[in-house]
């Protein structure tokens, strides 16, 4: 029997298959080219895997891992924690068989795209990583662009970091990149979700558990194409958006909200070009007489020149 195809939310842990915490293929998802898998690896833990039709990026999330594909090993430093400073990461060819070796363990993402073209297994560093401060007052977020076009070369994968402080509005106005017309882009994409306590230090109990962290997703159809989406989303949680119009992700007042996307698509270039919706776009016309919020960008970023 073929496995039912995912749609909209996808609930942390529900794709679990070892090593993996999550798995999502185009397979899975139903369309063509975006994908994206994550791993946790104990102190001293180590996995293997090959990326077969998928370009990848390896990304961590906690903590440094050895990378190493046809006998060059990439040590890939990485970071304490999402909210920090942005990461190093290494860039996986399609037709790899990989290796990872951590010392102290964490857990690392693997974004990817389904591609054609094997370019080289390589280093990207932190400094490389293009930082933008992007919205205004409540819809003020920070974009870490560590594989937009602009920034590094992949075949088919576009991905970025979003980190939004609490009780802000991100991905707004809502927009869609579902069509090549005009400027915009045909890209299917992926949203993965974490999250940071935000309140006070007498919430968090003895064990040191905090409070959980949620937010909330919206996506939304055209007249030709329906998709109806309103999640909760938690650490761990994905969704995942084949068409329409995605936005706002918000944040909830108690929690800074963290998502990377992954995109991929048909087209013969790399371009993030996207629609506003019209009932919404007029909004950035507001943003001119904002500041940004002042808790951007996060400890240790600094925006880029």
């Amino acid at each position: 029997m073929t496995a039912p195809r995912l749609t909209g939310l996808v609930p942390a842990g529900t794709t679990a298959t070892a090593p993996f915490d999550l798995v999502i293929t185009p397979e899975d998802a139903g369309w063509g080219y975006s994908s994206l898998r994550v791993i946790t690896l104990p102190a001293g833990g180590s996995a293997e895997f090959a990326t077969g039709g998928d370009e990848m990026i390896l990304l961590p999330l906690r903590g440094g891992v050895d990378v190493t594909v046809a006998g060059e090993t990439i040590a890939v430093a990485g970071r304490a924690d999402l909210f920090g400073a942005v990461t190093d990461f290494a860039y996986l060819p399609i037709g790899s068989d990989v290796r990872l070796d951590s010392v102290l363990g964490g857990t690392f993402a693997l974004p990817g795209a389904r591609a054609t073209r094997a370019l080289p297994f390589r280093y990207g560093p932190a400094d490389g990583v293009a930082v933008e401060l992007r919205g205004s007052g409540q819809a003020s977020r920070q974009v870490n662009n560590f594989a937009m076009a602009a920034t590094f070369e992949t075949d088919k994968l576009l991905a970025c970091e979003v980190i939004t402080p609490a009780a802000n509005w991100s991905s707004y106005p809502p927009h869609k990149h579902d069509e090549a017309v005009g400027e915009e882009t045909e890209l299917e994409e992926i949203y993965y979700y974490a999250f940071s306590f935000a309140g006070p230090d007498a919430v968090v109990d003895a064990s040191g558990a905090a409070p959980r962290g949620v937010g909330y997703q919206r996506v939304y159809g055209t007249d030709e194409r329906e998709i109806e989406v309103l999640a909760e989303v938690g650490d761990g949680d994905t969704v995942l958006i084949p068409h329409g119009w995605h936005g706002p992700s918000i944040a909830s007042p108690s929690h800074h909200m963290y998502y990377l996307n992954v995109m991929a698509g048909p087209g013969a270039g790399r371009a993030w070009g996207i629609s506003d919706d019209p009932h919404h776009g007029w909004v950035r016309q507001t943003w001119a007489e904002q500041a940004f919020d002042p808790r951007l960008p996060f400890p240790t970023v600094a925006p880029s020149s």
